[in-house]
């Protein structure tokens, strides 16, 4: 799974998940794209499924980009704990995906091919997607 090799700091703040994705919401490396419609965080488990999914059902030809990396760590306390006590450890790491954002590109497999996995991989993530075409 993914995750970063070092951060600046260990534990970061929630955020805000508001407005439209900036950066990375043009097909940019491949032919056909997976792109989110609403804002979500993607966690490192779910990238990794959908890539298991694109990759298995091209079988193995083409190939896949990954256009967004799990760099936020997500905290939680341990079950039964009292409240007060600081804040937890990092249990895992997520992506943060707004609308727009393009998740997977794929280039070198037929249209039928790469529609039908994108959309296979697009019912692994969290938030409603949908295929893009190249024009």
């Amino acid at each position: 799974m993914l995750s970063p090799k070092r951060t600046k700091y260990r534990k970061y703040h929630r955020g805000r998940m508001k407005g439209k994705a900036l950066r990375g919401s043009k097909i940019v490396y491949g032919g056909f794209a997976l792109q989110a419609t609403e804002p979500c965080w993607i966690t490192s488990r779910q990238i990794e499924a959908g890539r298991r999914v694109l990759t298995r059902f091209v079988k193995r030809g083409g190939k896949l980009w990954i256009r967004i990396f799990p760099d936020k760590p997500v905290t939680m306390r341990a079950a039964g704990s009292r409240m007060g006590s600081g804040k937890g450890a990092p249990a895992y790491w997520v992506a943060v995906v707004k609308p727009g954002r393009i998740i997977y590109e794929m280039k070198g497999v037929s249209d039928k091919i790469a529609t039908r996995a994108l959309k296979i991989a697009g019912y692994k993530m969290p938030v409603k997607t949908k295929v893009l075409k190249p024009l």
